[in-house]
């Protein structure tokens, strides 16, 4: 059996391909810093652990299948000596769930090293395999590598030159954290799919997906690192280059809606607050007369606080979350599958029987728990139940670092708003519009990339289907 998150709710959400960390300092406890700042990040990815480390001579990397917790312990740690870090957790989109696949991706190069973590994926995996010739490779990580070593190694390059170089012949999203023995670098794609931030310590300096991993460490965030950035620190510090043509923002308007922690800072503005926002706008873009306005938990709470505020309709959780539920390798049997939400989710009779009830959810994407959550709402005596869902419908794949590449999978990808109420027998169902979504954002419509709603996607993707094709450009 393929090691998988079973039985959790975030099933019907897109898998999210991981978080990037990484510390520099001097007399630093690398390790140990990198091992918080994987926790922080650990929603990111659930499927894989890692930590690459340096002494100044030596690499030495320790990675395995499981959390954070799981990988780590101080025994670990305390075999990982050195002031220089990189760290990954995994979510897996490209390349199947095994140890091999983990990261960070290592290759010994001489008397040096280079150790990468990324997060996105690439669109030209294909191009990118074959100029590089028979290399064992099984994931686009595994490439970027091996691209960056022989420049290294037949060009005499040093890390932040060769680095300078290939890059341009990546496309996609990729958010990377990088080292030598002695250089930490950060780099964002062109477009700035993926967030990666700068923060500071006493004597040295954070790269990170999310600002919530430099609050753990006690950092001082510094900013946003640009899309198409470079930023190569060394005992000196930070120091920028830009090895792309300027491509404009597309950071993934889902980083918004789903995938950060509310707790994190994106475009100038806290996660939390935007999604409160998000759950205003949608109450005043469909008003309804209901009596509760219950969340599920945990991501649809902010949308939920802000709807009833502008709604009237009383907030109050009427869905409890067992937040001890995550990875399980235990195969149920079928009738726990079939009613798997409950292993994560319940309801309370008390609060919802005899309620009109709103259910305020941050996204739909294949349907699955969603419909179970109704039948659980209806289940605990609510006489009605509608659905609020504060981003828009969700028609597209994703090529770009989310698992949702088969569109055939997605509930509104061939269904109407009103089809979609049916299947899973909700009363009404609204969804944010795109609008009101950026709007909420309070940056401009051009800073994301959309096309998971929209199907307006920045790059050329890897379409093989025709009639996908004529539907996406019709």
């Amino acid at each position: 059996m393929s090691e998988q998150l079973l039985n959790d709710p975030t099933l019907d959400r897109p898998g999210e391909a991981c978080g990037v960390f990484g510390v520099i300092g001097p007399d630093m406890d690398a390790a140990r810093l990198a091992y918080f700042g994987l926790f922080a990040l650990q929603h990111r990815g659930q499927e894989s652990a890692g930590i690459a480390v340096s002494d100044s001579d030596n690499i030495t990397v320790y990675k395995d299948l499981g959390l954070v917790a799981q990988v780590f312990d101080e025994r670990v740690l305390a075999g990982l000596p050195g002031d220089l870090a990189i760290g990954h957790t995994r979510y897996s989109t490209t390349g199947s769930n095994r140890w091999e696949n983990s990261q960070p991706v290592f290759r010994h190069l001489m008397t040096n090293g280079i150790a990468l973590a990324h997060n996105g994926n690439l669109t030209n995996t294909g191009d990118l395999a074959s100029s590089l010739g028979p290399i064992a490779a099984t994931t686009d990580s595994e490439l970027m590598t091996e691209a960056i070593s022989l420049a290294m190694t037949e060009g005499g390059s040093n890390l932040e030159d060769a680095l300078a170089e290939v890059l341009p012949t990546f496309e996609g999203a990729f958010t990377l954290a990088v080292m030598d023995t002695s250089t930490l670098v950060g780099v964002r794609d062109p477009h700035g799919f993926r967030p990666l931030c700068l923060g500071s310590l006493d004597r040295g300096w954070v790269i990170a997906s999310e600002s919530a991993a430099l609050d753990i460490l006690g950092a001082e965030f510094v900013r946003q690192i640009a899309p198409g950035e470079m930023v190569i620190i060394d005992e000196n510090g930070p120091r920028s280059r830009f090895p792309f043509a300027d491509h404009g923002s597309h950071l993934c308007l889902f980083e918004f809606v789903y995938f950060a922690r509310p707790d994190s800072n994106l475009l100038g503005q806290t996660v939390h607050s935007t999604r409160q926002e998000m759950g205003r706008m949608l109450a005043r873009q469909s008003p309804i007369d209901a009596d509760i306005t219950v969340p599920v938990p945990e991501s649809g709470i902010p949308a939920a606080q802000g709807f009833a505020e502008v709604s009237g309709v009383p907030y109050t959780d009427g869905l409890v979350k067992n937040r001890y539920v995550g990875r399980t390798f235990i195969e149920p049997a079928q009738a726990m599958r079939d009613r798997g939400v409950r292993m994560k989710l319940n309801a309370m009779p008390g609060i919802i029987r005899g309620k009109r009830v709103v259910l305020v959810d941050d996204s739909i994407v294949r349907g699955s728990t969603t419909k179970q959550l109704v039948s659980l709402v209806r289940e605990a005596g609510a006489t009605e139940v509608h659905l609020r869902i504060s981003s828009p419908p969700y028609r597209w794949p994703c090529f770009y670092g989310m698992d949702t590449g088969d569109r055939s999978t997605l509930l509104a990808a061939e269904r109407t708003v009103d089809e979609i109420a049916s299947h899973l027998d909700v009363d009404s169902l609204i969804h944010l519009d795109l609008d009101n979504l950026i709007s909420a954002t309070g940056a401009g419509e051009d800073s994301f990339c959309t096309a998971c709603l929209s199907g307006n996607y920045p790059t050329d993707v890897p379409l093989d289907d025709g009639k996908f094709l004529l539907e996406r450009t019709s």
